[in-house]
Order: structure tokens, then sequence, then C-alpha cells
């Protein structure tokens, strides 16, 4: 059994990417690179073979729901979770990792942005593959990001 979960963080209302991004039409849900596909179906297909669909979730508003099934056939509805209201990522995943616990208490979570664009998808999966075996066999949290080239008040760095 893969005990493997992916959390895709999705009721962000994209206001930075605005006018091509709106309230009505967030950039998750935009095909920004023209590819055919949406940030937030190029993020799913990024864990095939990482995760089984069935242990995908997705964290989202209420009025983005029906966008999200429609992006995202293969997730199951019942792992569809619409937040009451936009608190920021830190409740968002707090209540996610309860409803994963509660169903899988060997739950490896993965939790990601729906709107980030990746270019080597190859590396980027050997790169979660790898931390996926660390978070496994240790009782760790692992974070990934970028190195930061100047301050930015609208991300969340780590030293």
């Amino acid at each position: 059994m893969n005990n493997t979960h992916l959390v895709i963080l999705a009721g962000g209302g994209g206001t930075r990417l605005w006018p091509l991004s709106t309230e009505g039409l967030p950039k998750q849900f935009l095909d920004i690179l023209g590819c055919g596909k949406s940030l937030l179906q190029q993020t799913a297909e990024r864990f095939e073979g990482l995760v089984p669909p069935e242990n995908i979730w997705v964290a989202t508003s209420a009025e983005y729901k029906d966008m999200i099934k429609e992006h995202l056939p293969q997730v199951p509805e019942r792992n569809i979770l619409v937040e009451p209201c936009r608190r920021n990522t830190a409740p968002c995943i707090c209540y996610v990792s309860w409803k994963i616990k509660s169903r899988d208490p060997k739950a490896n979570m993965v939790v990601t942005p729906s709107d980030h664009i990746v270019l080597d998808v190859q590396e980027f999966q050997r790169v979660i593959d790898s931390s996926l075996k660390f978070t496994k066999n240790s009782d760790a949290i692992l974070t990934l990001g970028m190195k930061p080239t100047r301050p930015e008040t609208g991300y969340g760095y780590i030293q």
C-alpha cells in the first residue's frame, strides 16, 4: 500500500497575477505556459508515479470546487476539501493533515501549491522521491524551497 499523500493548495484568489488571474478564474486554473494544461493539472501530473490518484487531496474555496473537479477528475470528490473561509496556509495544512491522519495514521504527506511552474519535472520528481524516503523513515518535516535573491513580503522564506 502506498501511504504517500499529496495535498495541493488551490484556494488562493491569484491576485498577484492580475489582470490575467482574477477572483473568478485564478492562476491555478490558467494555462500559463500555453501547453493545454492548467497550472493545477501540471501540479498533479508532476506527482504521477509518486502518489496514487486516490491519495491526492485538494484544499480549496467553495467557489472553486467545481473547477477542481473539472481540472482533476481523477481526484476523489471526498478528497476535495472546501475551506469555510481563507485563513492562509498553516490552518489549511493542519485541517488536511487531520483528515489524512484519520484515514491513514502512517501517512507520508507532501504539500504543494497549485500554481508553481516546474520546468525540470524529472529532477523535481527525483528530489521529491528522495525527500519522501527520508520522511518515511524519520519523524521529520522537510521543507523545500528556492534560495531567495531579494526580500519579498509576499513570500515566506526560511533561513
